[in-house]
């Protein structure tokens, strides 16, 4: 393959690139106009700088630049970690599109005096790109699609100061710089680049037991590095073992980076990094909770460094919590990914709770380029990284409820800005491709609540099922598996149930409340309403699909929502089972949702002895209290009695057990400790690991303390007697 022919920049061009490197700046040059024009421009653009490390994002390599320099949009997350100082990003081949997932994150990756080149066509905006086949949910075509949010991003552009614009048969036009002051003061720490990453790196050196760090920033803060640099400081003070985990291995490439300069004695192999004097292991979330539970991490002297935390099930962080006496959480606020300011709500109570005296530390400044550097105000921009929710008072007053207009919402930027801001806070791993299925996605329809500060709560529903009977025969069957209608399918294929297929159902995708207006009912008024307008629109089931929670499975079940079904594995984006409830709205609906309850119902304890045996006992004991129960027969009292009183094996007497805890699980007093109970009875959890829950210190003392559970549940004066012969 020969090499691209050497080009100059257009003067103007190479002027804007200049005043970027200056200042140490990144920017965006947008090329619009036919394939073959914007191609031959952007060649013209990477051949006329000797670029270190460029990229070129389209379906297909353009041909003449190296392998490695190549990537197609889904590739993007690969390069996470890494830098570029160019990346042309193709928006208008054929099988092209904007894909605002890949945009987010490589925009990331460029560093100082670096830029981004963005091609589509003249008209973009005005049809759906070949990116927005993710959202052509079967019956819909990609044609047949409303391109709303492609529409706001070249309004957005074309108003924009910070672009420099070169369109197809005109000269390039680009802004006009101009000069931010900067801290120039000169960090503490010769290893940090900024003051802000010397302070973190302090506090993580100075980390102290049950005393945990939050520390947080917007990307290219640094926060990665300081983590690097906290570690070859903690293995030159003489600490061992330091844990280190993240959603994936990429995330924490800066932090081996730092190590590898830092540490030049140690040498690292894979996911560890070693020296005389210690070790710095990467752990996957999954892998570090399994090694938890077998007790083979944490423990008195346990170190644990968290990066990208918003991305990992506060379960999950509130469980390593407990289990390491230091521990520090890394996220990254505004990311790409956009779930840092909600993991800093949803996680404070915990931490309130688990170690009130935990401390918080934000990077402030920029490493990787310049503060006022134009692509990152105007990425956030685009993609609405910084979207943040109205303000929130929190005073009770009159909510008004109003089913949005998802055109008039594209066009009006700050009401967008609070309801996805509101999404963001609320869900993990709100990315910019929820944005775009917010304003686009075919049968999706939004509803907020307002009052005195703002939009308070906010629900998104989209509709699903209404199949033909052969093609629910087939997707039941696993011959057809149609793009979207998860929770139609999944009840369908998981189920058995054809019927949920041909049905009419309406799924809840996401549904939001402003932290400070929650538990003043705003989340069950947003239900009632779109029970009502489910019902006039001739809806089957309303129904939800969430990880599974307690919490949010309570919420779920006081609304009358019923489980049907539990994911067997576990979900990537949350690391926990799904769930999936719904509330009959027709008396279709009824009769379907009895048949799928019954069936979850038989199914349950089967799961939970082999697929679920790690599902939170929590949550398990809920759902087993879900079931119709009768009462205890007297030969299960005697079992049980003997178990509680004398010296029966209570694995002899497992069946009666079974019982009582479905029984007082259904009257609503179960407990903590009845949830343990549930875990050996019916998830075959060990002594072990019921000694290591319970802080009992073995075998015997576990026996004891079952034995003793058996005998206060048997008496529990609630409880219905049946007589004797039963």
């Amino acid at each position: 393959m020969s090499p691209l022919p050497r080009h100059d920049l257009p003067p103007d061009l190479d002027g804007f690139h200049r005043a970027l490197v200056a200042r140490r700046w990144r920017g965006l040059i947008w090329l619009r106009g036919s394939v073959e024009c914007c191609r031959e421009r952007a060649r013209r653009l990477w051949c006329g700088e000797a670029w270190g490390a460029p990229l070129w994002v389209a379906p297909e390599s353009p041909g003449g630049i190296e392998a490695a320099e190549w990537l197609p949009a889904s590739k993007a997350r690969t390069r996470l970690g890494g830098e570029q100082d160019l990346v042309v990003f193709d928006a208008v081949s054929p099988g092209a599109g904007f894909d605002p997932e890949a945009f987010g994150a490589l925009s990331g990756t460029l560093r100082a005096g670096g830029v981004m080149v963005l091609m589509t066509p003249v008209d973009w905006g005005t049809r759906p790109d070949a990116d927005y086949a993710r959202l052509a949910e079967h019956p819909w075509s990609v044609e047949a699609l409303p391109c709303r949010y492609l529409m706001r991003l070249a309004t957005l552009l074309m108003n924009s100061t910070d672009v420099a614009r070169w369109t197809e048969g005109e000269s390039p036009v680009t802004p006009v710089l101009t000069d931010v002051p900067r801290d120039v003061s000169v960090p503490p720490d010769p290893a940090c680049l900024t003051r802000d990453q010397a302070d973190a790196v302090a506090r993580l050196v100075r980390l102290r037991r049950r005393r945990p760090l939050v520390i947080t920033a917007d990307r290219g803060r640094g926060k990665t590095a300081a983590l690097g640099i906290a570690c070859a400081r903690l293995l030159a003070r003489g600490v061992g073992d330091i844990l280190v985990t993240a959603p994936r291995p990429a995330a924490v490439a800066g932090l081996f980076e730092r190590l590898t300069v830092l540490c030049p004695e140690g040498a690292r192999r894979g996911n560890r990094f070693e020296t005389d004097a210690g070790r710095v292991i990467f752990l996957a979330p999954d892998e570090l909770q399994a090694r938890i539970e077998r007790g083979e991490a944490g423990g008195a002297g346990g170190w644990l460094l968290v990066d990208e935390a918003a991305a990992i099930p506060a379960g999950l962080l509130g469980g390593w919590l407990e289990a390491f006496p230091r521990i520090a959480f890394a996220t990254t606020v505004h990311g790409y990914e956009g779930a840092g300011r909600g993991f800093a709500l949803r996680f404070r109570e915990r931490l309130d709770r688990l170690a009130p005296d935990w401390r918080e530390c934000h990077l402030a400044m920029p490493v990787r380029w310049a503060e006022g550097d134009p692509l990152e105000a105007l990425t956030s921009r685009l993609l609405m990284l910084d979207a943040e929710p109205d303000g929130e008072t929190g005073q009770p007053g009159a909510e008004y409820w109003q089913r949005e207009d998802r055109r008039d919402l594209a066009v009006d930027e700050p009401r967008l800005r609070a309801i996805f801001g509101l999404l963001v806070q609320a869900h993990y791993r709100t990315t910019p491709g929820d944005l775009r299925r917010l304003l686009d996605a075919p049968g999706s329809r939004v509803a907020s609540l307002s009052g005195k500060a703002g939009i308070e709560a906010v629900v998104v529903t989209g509709d699903e099922g209404n199949f033909d009977a052969d093609l629910a025969e087939r997707v039941a069957r696993g011959e057809r598996r149609p793009r979207g209608h998860l929770l139609a399918q999944s009840l369908a294929a998981h189920a058995g149930e054809r019927e949920a297929l041909t049905a009419r159902l309406r799924r809840v995708s996401r549904i939001a409340v402003v932290s400070q207006c929650r538990r003043q009912g705003l989340g069950t008024r947003l239900l009632a309403a779109e029970q009502a307008d489910a019902d006039a629109d001739g809806i089957d089931l309303l129904g939800a699909s969430f990880g599974a929670e307690p919490g949010l499975l309570a919420f779920w079940q006081a609304r009358g929502f019923r489980v049907v079904r539990l994911g067997v594995t576990r979900e990537t984006s949350t690391g926990e089972y799904a769930l999936m409830v719904v509330r009959a709205v027709s008396a279709g609906g009824e009769a379907l949702a009895d048949r799928l309850t019954r069936r979850f119902h038989r199914q349950l304890p089967g799961l939970l002895a082999f697929e679920l045996a790690d599902l939170e006992p929590l949550v398990a004991l809920t759902l087993l209290g879900d079931r119709a129960v009768g009462s205890l027969s007297a030969e299960d009292r005697r079992d049980l009695d003997d178990v509680a009183h004398g010296h029966r094996d209570p694995a002899m007497a497992r069946p009666a057990m079974q019982a009582l805890i479905g029984i007082v699980a259904a009257h609503g007093q179960g407990d903590a400790e009845l949830a343990m109970l549930a875990a050996w009875a019916f998830q075959g959890r060990s002594d072990d690991w019921l000694a290591r829950r319970l802080s009992l210190s073995g075998a015997r003392q576990v026996d004891a303390w079952r034995r003793r559970s058996v005998a206060r549940w048997l008496e529990a004066a609630s409880l219905p007697k049946a007589e004797d012969g039963r």
